[in-house]
């Protein structure tokens, strides 16, 4: 049966070092997507390079907070607005939206969210209503299968470098189901960014631009696509 994948890489605009390794994990690797954060200081150029080029679908990242664990819990590196203000949310979530058709000049492609706060409340509805007007995916509710295994930390943000390598990213397309599957990724050199997530970006790079991936695509016949395609 058809496997379709889409490997999407988030965080596109967070940094210039972000953006180097996104760009490269789409030139010399296996990311067909990115989904952008319009409030990162690299924004313009990430839309600037997705604009020149017509491989790279582009969605929204709505960035709302970061969270970090340390001293034995989550708390909150920094938070755009109060998660628990319906009214706040929505108001940035259509300014991010605004955002993001200014400097794309069009609607994004698929919507997701920083760390997955659109599962939650009052995000997660306010998110399904604006996907609904734009008719596109949201990432979790929609009919594309997604798949976060390839990520370099536990629940407890502990270092989990083996679910990065090439390795595990081989065995996770040999085990791809059929259908429509979205991969996370988040490629990139995080020395010019202050996140919970940094080193862990580079070893994605080396994973997604490795020889053996591309060889593997070929034997197992796997359809690389971006969400435009799969709304078709």
């Amino acid at each position: 049966m058809l496997r379709q994948l889409i490997v999407n890489a988030d965080d596109f605009g967070l940094s210039a070092g972000v953006n180097r390794g996104i760009i490269e994990a789409h030139e010399r690797g296996i990311v067909t997507s990115a989904s952008l954060m319009v409030r990162g200081v690299a924004a313009q150029a990430a839309a600037e390079y997705a604009n020149a080029r017509t491989g790279l679908g582009v969605g929204l990242h709505l960035d709302l907070a970061e969270w970090i664990y340390r001293d034995n819990a989550w708390s909150p590196l920094y938070e755009v607005v109060d998660l628990a203000d319906r009214v706040a949310v929505e108001s940035e979530v259509r300014k991010q939206l605004d955002a993001f058709i200014g400097l794309m000049g069009r609607s994004p492609s698929h919507v997701d969210s920083h760390q997955h706060m659109h599962r939650d409340e009052p995000l997660r509805s306010i998110a399904q209503r604006l996907t609904s007007e734009l008719n596109v995916p949201l990432r979790h509710f929609s009919a594309v299968q997604y798949c976060g295994h390839f990520y370099g930390q536990t629940a407890k943000g502990e270092p989990a470098l083996e679910a990065i390598s090439a390795d595990a990213l081989l065995e996770l397309l040999r085990r791809l189901p059929p259908g429509i599957t979205e991969l996370a990724c988040h490629p990139g050199y995080a020395d010019d960014i202050e996140t919970a997530y940094c080193a862990e970006r580079a070893c994605e790079i080396q994973a997604l631009c490795d020889p053996r991936v591309q060889c593997l695509v070929v034997e197992q016949r796997i359809d690389f696509i971006d969400f435009s395609v799969a709304l078709r």
